[in-house]
């Protein structure tokens, strides 16, 4: 592959709330279909062969977008679903911290393999990235769109050899085009 492109899910319901979505599901606002809408013609400025999604629907509605804006069939990838949240899924982060006094900061000091109570961890979540990129390069695309979730998002990158994969964010209003080339990994905010 020449370029990978990473596009997340428009802002949500849940966005706003600041809950912890996982593999539930919220709708995309308003908001959220406008910055799909803006990157869908921000992207169509860019040479995609091939659109790959999650199931989930806030990031296979963002893909819906994409593939009519470019004109490329839309094919959908579980191993592009969001990080597990478990028993979290759904909580705001004080509810969170009421339920599980503690573990916020025991997350936050081992990011990598902290298993959310009964889901993932980055590690299971590096797997499954691992397994989508090698799916997608299996196609023969060169320049593909996976548009999916910002944790998973992480760790296509740390697949696609970013070294500060985990610290990096994605808000919903931009994607990354990562080239893979002669100088390395460039990683572009679009």
């Amino acid at each position: 592959m020449k370029a990978v492109y990473l596009a997340r899910h428009g802002q949500t319901e849940w966005n706003v709330e600041g809950r912890k979505q996982g593999r539930l599901d919220s709708p995309l606002t308003p908001e959220g279909l406008a910055q799909v809408r803006r990157n869908a013609r921000l992207i169509g400025k860019e040479e995609v062969d091939a659109i790959y999604a999650s199931l989930l629907g806030r990031a296979y509605t963002t893909a819906e977008v994409f593939a009519t804006a470019l004109g490329l069939p839309l094919h959908v990838l579980d191993d592009l679903s969001e990080v597990d949240h478990g028993e979290w899924s759904g909580l705001t982060t004080a509810e969170v911290e009421a339920g599980w006094p503690g573990q916020l900061l025991v997350r936050q000091r081992a990011k990598y393999d902290f298993r959310f109570p009964g889901g993932e961890s980055y590690a299971d979540a590096d797997g499954r990235a691992g397994r989508a990129l090698a799916e997608v390069a299996r196609s023969g695309a060169r320049r593909p769109l996976l548009v999916s979730h910002e944790m998973i998002g992480r760790m296509l990158l740390k697949q696609l050899g970013v070294p500060d994969a985990l610290a990096r964010s994605q808000p919903s209003d931009v994607f990354y085009r990562v080239t893979i080339g002669d100088q390395g990994i460039v990683v572009e905010t679009l």
